[in-house]
């Protein structure tokens, strides 16, 4: 049985990253050209996140396909604050990253005892 907290972990992350995506995308804009990140580059990563997401909360119903994606999204928030550290942007810039970082290694951390 999965933890409840893993399952709440799951959604917060994924609509997190749907909101930011989809509903706040000119913010996305602006950061990725503050970073000196391409159109490309910005598109490459917002589709990741977005499947990564999405396995996030079908990995509600089959476990096993949450690991993959917790870790990548783990990878991709650690990317995200080194860009916020490399810009110099202020702390309150970098806490959604960090707390949507802690989050996705909480799961990954649940998903292994859940294939062990």
């Amino acid at each position: 049985m999965v933890p409840t907290l893993a399952l709440v972990a799951q959604l917060i992350i994924a609509l997190s990253i749907i909101i930011v995506w989809v509903f706040r995308f000119d913010n996305i804009v602006l950061e990725f050209k503050q970073y000196g990140l391409s159109t490309l580059t910005r598109s490459m990563v917002g589709f990741s996140k977005i499947v990564f997401a999405t396995l996030l909360v079908v990995g509600i119903w089959y476990p096993a396909l949450v690991l993959i994606p917790a870790l990548l999204m783990a990878l991709l928030m650690i990317s995200a604050q080194y860009f916020h550290f490399k810009v110099n942007n202020p702390i309150q810039k970098r806490i959604p990253a960090l707390f949507l970082l802690i989050l996705c290694l909480f799961v990954s951390a649940v998903s292994l005892n859940w294939i062990a």
